[in-house]
């Protein structure tokens, strides 16, 4: 997909104009694709001149404060401040976007389109980390996959599979043996994603790799015989916003850093 997304060179090395920015965002990241309850795109409108990023799973206080800090002009994120619904500016709401107007800072949300992503997506980061072969598009989100499926290059016991995810993501997975004790072809679906076993096991994948548990699909694992290896919301969705960042210093020269909030779930 980043060979239909010409790189557009910056007047000044190291530094774009917001609007341009954001219109690149926008159609790399086809944010007018996805039905989404996230406002996707520029949330806060901040300093015109964007030179340097911070990139963060969530927006909270402290992650907006941590950006402004930092001397970033433009916050990342997967999960921005608006889902959909009229929010009085006040509390906590309030604070945060205090923190943002008050450093001049933008923020950008991306949710459902950068967990889809061919490229920067959380899921295919994932796939690509484990190797994943034979690759297909899974996990229906409103008519469109955003997840992927695949065949690992070897087969392994799900225990070994279980650790090398922990190893991945640094979160001590939660394991529900449903399924053959060896993994092979997995499907991916970070964050809440365990409403696709039922798809995992009409694909016949042995193994379903996903974010946090839903009490309501807990039996679903053992009934359909798929094995769901729960690795944290956050955690597996740490991959997008970074590689997001990674990519906007190889297309316009910013520098960008990580603002990493772990919250366990």
């Amino acid at each position: 997909m980043s060979s239909e997304i010409p790189s557009r060179i910056p007047a000044t090395p190291g530094e774009i104009d917001r609007d341009e920015l954001v219109l690149w965002l926008n159609d790399f990241l086809r944010v007018e694709h996805y039905p989404d309850p996230s406002l996707n795109g520029l949330q806060i409108e901040g300093t015109p001149v964007i030179r340097r990023v911070a990139a963060s799973v969530d927006t909270s206080l402290k992650s907006l404060q941590a950006a402004a800090d930092s001397g970033a002009d433009l916050l990342l994120v997967h999960h921005g401040l608006f889902w959909g619904e009229p929010l009085a500016v006040t509390g906590p709401h309030q604070r945060r976007l205090r923190t943002a107007l008050m450093a001049d800072l933008n923020l950008y949300a991306a949710h459902i389109p950068l967990d889809a992503h061919p490229e920067v997506g959380n899921n295919a980061m994932m796939a690509r980390a484990l190797s994943l072969e034979q690759t297909q598009p899974f996990g229906d989100w409103m008519g469109h996959k955003i997840g992927v499926a695949g065949h690992l290059p070897f087969a392994q016991s799900l225990q070994d599979f279980a650790d090398r995810i922990q190893k991945l993501t640094g979160e001590i997975c939660l394991v529900h043996g449903g399924g053959q004790p060896e993994v092979r072809r997995v499907g991916i679906t970070s964050g809440s994603g365990a409403g696709a076993i039922a798809e995992a096991a009409a694909l016949g994948l042995d193994t379903l790799l996903t974010g946090e548990p839903e009490h309501k699909h807990f039996h679903d694992s053992f009934e359909y015989g798929v094995n769901v290896v729960f690795a944290g919301h956050y955690e597996t969705e740490v991959f997008g916003v970074r590689a997001l960042a990674a990519r906007l210093e190889e297309e316009f020269g910013l520098p960008w850093q990580f603002i990493h909030q772990p919250t366990g779930l």
